[in-house]
């Protein structure tokens, strides 16, 4: 890992928050995502399990967490699963974690090999009443490959066909989404970079620039600050391409005149970041651009003082809706006529925004949590209104990193510059 160690209370209170919510005499079982073939001989670049990466901090393959705190053997009741270190595969592919830098990640006491672990996790299952297992249940989920999660219930389900079983998602889905003090700490860490790649990139831009320039003095920002990397892949769009939501080619000529719409985040300890920033390829907005993006920063800000606990997003995006109608209408985009006519399954203001104004943002870019719950304090969203005109070929989107408290909410990216008269100044000092 390129971070810094964590501290690893994270994991610790993440695991007693779990324990808290299963039933009496429970196990609970994790796996480690697969390694995935690419082409060849080659895999793509491994990535945790975000589940038992928030419960153990470990980023090795094939690793599991073991959970069962009814155990009658105390030594048991939290066991920490690693492939043993085997000198041949270091060799080729670098070292394995040894038990004792497992403790150190994880806080977690007892670390058993995973060519060892079935002759203790039979009788363990014996002993418990009812098995919890993981999926991926992530609203947005669309993989249909039968990953390890799945593979492993299917083989636990005929194996011990009598137990009873949970779903470990279902509980996870509520905790994860409620950030403590100490993830959130690391969440700051991701923005802080973010932050200064940002005020780099104000002094780099100029026209005539390739847009996969501008990714490239990104990623090396990033990987300089200890950053893992991306969160995501980066969007770097200028121009008319500003208008599609998830451009990723990311090859075209910045131009004099035009608008560069960046949405790029830090990972850093496996928490993201995630920031959108629309700026003047030559420094200095137009004075339609200027009208466009303070309409875009005004519904930012009306956003902010809405998204506070005990409101649904459902709810607070029907709010926002309701303000980008009149603020449309005042920057030319909407007539009273559309307002009037327009049908509310396909409300007018869609045209020029299309998307969720937030979502829940964590160790996932698109992090677990519910739409239709009244939002809960800890919980860390983004904020982030676009206007895209295609008649004008032009589109602005604005996002910062929030996190909610039981008085409102605490924008964690606060000192990212974010006004006209400050980006046009940073780019000016070039």
């Amino acid at each position: 890992m390129k971070y810094l160690p964590l501290n690893p209370e994270i994991f610790i209170n993440n695991r007693k928050r779990f324990t808290d919510k299963m039933e009496k005499n429970a196990i609970a079982i994790f796996n480690s995502n697969d390694e995935l073939p690419t082409n060849a001989d080659q895999v793509f670049k491994f990535k945790q399990n975000s589940d038992l990466y928030w419960l153990t901090g470990i980023e090795q393959e094939d690793t599991m967490l073991v959970l069962f705190p009814d155990n009658p053997d105390p030594k048991f009741r939290e066991v920490l699963v690693l492939v043993r270190p085997n000198e041949i595969k270091e060799k080729w592919d670098g070292h394995r974690l040894r038990k004792h830098e497992g403790t150190s990640i994880s806080g977690i006491q007892t670390i058993l090999w995973l060519d060892a672990i079935d002759g203790f996790l039979q009788p363990w299952i014996h002993a418990a009443d009812c098995i919890y297992l993981n999926t991926n249940e992530n609203d947005r989920k669309s993989n249909l490959v039968p990953v390890r999660d799945y593979r492993y219930a299917q083989m636990t389900r005929e194996r011990y066909p009598l137990h009873q079983y949970k779903r470990s998602a279902k509980l996870l889905k509520e905790l994860r989404a409620i950030k403590s003090s100490l993830e959130v700490e690391v969440m700051q860490k991701a923005i802080d970079i973010t932050d200064n790649t940002f005020r780099r990139l104000l002094q780099f831009i100029k026209p005539g620039v390739m847009e996969y320039e501008i990714e490239a003095e990104i990623y090396h920002s990033f990987l300089s600050q200890r950053a893992t990397g991306p969160a995501y892949g980066s969007i770097i769009a200028s121009g008319d391409r500003a208008r599609t939501l998830h451009y990723v080619e990311n090859n075209r000529e910045c131009k004099d005149g035009e608008l560069i719409l960046m949405d790029f985040g830090a990972e850093y300890g496996n928490y993201c970041a995630d920031l959108t920033r629309t700026i003047p390829v030559n420094g200095k907005f137009t004075r339609r651009q200027k009208t466009v993006y303070n309409a875009c920063l005004h519904l930012h800000h009306y956003a902010a003082t809405i998204l506070k606990p005990g409101i649904s997003i459902i709810d607070y995006t029907k709010l926002v809706g309701d303000e980008a109608t009149v603020v449309f209408q005042k920057i030319g985009l909407l007539r009273k006529s559309d307002i009037k006519n327009e049908d509310p399954e396909n409300r007018a203001y869609s045209r020029y925004l299309y998307h969720g104004i937030s979502h829940h943002l964590g160790i996932d870019v698109h992090d677990l949590g519910t739409r239709t719950e009244p939002i809960k304090a800890g919980m860390v969203f983004t904020i982030e209104p676009g206007i895209y005109i295609e008649e004008e070929q032009m589109g602005i989107r604005i996002e910062n990193n929030f996190w909610i408290t039981r008085n409102g909410n605490k924008d964690l990216m606060k000192n990212i510059p974010i006004t006209v008269e400050d980006i046009e100044a940073f780019m000016k000092q070039k």
